[in-house]
């Protein structure tokens, strides 16, 4: 017996409503009704009508105020009835104990609940079913229970004649009750198998991206005379790139950066970021001569990283000599990156090549070549990782270095923040193309400002 009706047969009203509500929790743990038809319940209730060579059969779960139909053999564009009888249900749950002769309620009984003549039984006989249009006559039901006790629905056969089952039916409705709570244990630890996976993913995505903020710069200084602006397009929201950048001012007045990416993905290309960033700083102090910076980063990846498992990376490590005119001198040094790119004030790019300069940690004695630019008013830097050339386009061609370069030639880029603007929307057009992740550091001198008077006299 059930918690509620127990409740009931020693008059407690108020225990027997707490367990029907913990029963009404359990129909909600299993997340049942209102789910879309089956083929699992329509074949069970198709066989219950076949054991019983009845007409009808349904698999039903009592809701707080309907019967609800997972599956329903035999009746046509009823997929639920009201829970009280005075609006058309028939059998329906009640609190009476199973021993009253005007209980009607197929959850109170243990065993299977039949109304051999349902127009002679005492608890069927004024029920709505037996004289409406489907004028049955028979009906049997078996509890569905969940291992805890709670009854969840029933599942029913039904006829327009009256009939005496055989105790091997009987079994078999039971079998198929205990069927149908089997197979909704199934789906309820699949619901939460997939919960559970969908937490474990934000739980993933939400490191990721804090492990991703800590190893970047959270916001890049403020150069004189310079603007600057950095921007991180992950490829993957739940995985952690290996792309850095940094902006920082050196002893002598002058200002270093660098950008780069390291081999692999995931919490190791997270470590190896972190060294390969802060060794670049350290290395600044010391010596902040570009090659030497490489080479000082060389070293110690060769020092932490060896044997079957070395870890190397690309990066361009430069430094901003400001000049009294306004400009700037840049001196990159360059190990197995891509090539600079510098946007003039009249619209034209030129790369500032470092071609030749090999991977750093990899390599026995590996080889960083050295370049100089010079920045006037109104001029930019563009420094990308690899991300940005290797996307492809909507022909399925690679982007390349020469294709960046045409995308922002004659834009009319204004400034550091309009050049990541400007490749910003190149990332939108690629759109899928795009397959890997991608840092940018702009660096642009603001151009000369023409005194009022000047213009005036023009």
């Amino acid at each position: 017996m059930t918690g509620a009706v127990h409740a009931f047969h020693h008059g407690d009203a108020e225990a027997a409503a707490a367990a029907e509500q913990r029963r009404l929790a359990a129909v909600r743990r299993y997340a049942v009704p209102d789910t879309p038809s089956d083929g699992t319940f329509d074949k069970i209730a198709s066989l219950a009508a076949r054991i019983f060579d009845v007409p009808m059969a349904t698999v039903a779960i009592v809701d707080s105020d309907r019967v609800w139909f997972k599956a329903a053999h035999g009746l046509r564009g009823i997929g639920e009835i009201p829970r009280d009888p005075a609006r058309g249900s028939g059998p329906r749950v009640c609190a009476a104990a199973p021993d009253e002769p005007h209980c009607t309620c197929p959850l109170a009984y243990d065993e299977p609940y039949v109304a051999t003549d349902a127009r002679t039984d005492p608890r069927t006989a004024a029920g709505p079913l037996v004289h409406d249009d489907l004028d049955v006559r028979f009906y049997a039901a078996a509890a569905i229970t969940t291992a805890d006790g709670h009854r969840l629905g029933t599942v029913n056969v039904l006829d327009t004649r009256p009939r005496r089952p055989t105790d091997a039916q009987l079994a078999a409705l039971q079998d198929l009750a205990a069927l149908v709570m089997d197979e909704l244990e199934l789906r309820l630890s699949a619901l939460r198998t997939v919960a559970a996976e969908r937490e474990r993913r934000a739980d993933a995505e939400r490191l990721a991206r804090t492990l991703q903020r800590t190893l970047l710069p959270p916001a890049l200084p403020t150069v004189p005379g310079l603007d600057a602006a950095a921007a991180y397009h992950p490829a993957s929201v739940d995985e952690i790139g290996g792309d850095f950048y940094d902006l920082f001012p050196l002893d002598d007045g002058r200002w270093a950066f660098f950008l780069g990416d390291v081999c692999g993905k995931g919490a190791d290309a997270a470590a190896l970021t972190s060294l390969t960033r802060y060794t670049l700083r350290a290395a600044a102090i010391y010596d902040p001569d570009p090659c030497t910076a490489l080479a000082n980063l060389d070293a110690v990846l060769k020092g932490e990283y060896q044997g079957d498992t070395p870890r190397f990376c690309t990066a361009v490590f430069g430094v901003l000599d400001a000049a009294a005119d306004g400009s700037f001198t840049v001196t990159l040094a360059g190990g197995g990156h891509p090539p600079t790119l510098a946007v003039r004030a009249d619209g034209t790019v030129e790369p500032v090549s470092t071609a030749g300069g090999q991977l750093i940690g990899l390599l026995p004695d590996p080889h960083f070549v050295q370049a100089t630019t010079r920045l006037a008013p109104g001029d930019a830097l563009l420094l990308y990782t690899d991300g940005l050339i290797e996307a492809r386009t909507a022909d399925g061609s690679m982007l390349g270095e020469e294709g960046l370069a045409r995308h922002l030639t004659g834009h009319g880029v204004r400034g550091a923040d309009g050049l990541l603007a400007t490749v910003h929307k190149l990332f939108t057009d690629l759109g899928s193309g795009v397959s890997d992740d991608t840092a940018l550091l702009a660096l642009s001198v603001p151009p000369r400002r023409t005194p009022r008077a000047a213009q005036e006299n023009r």
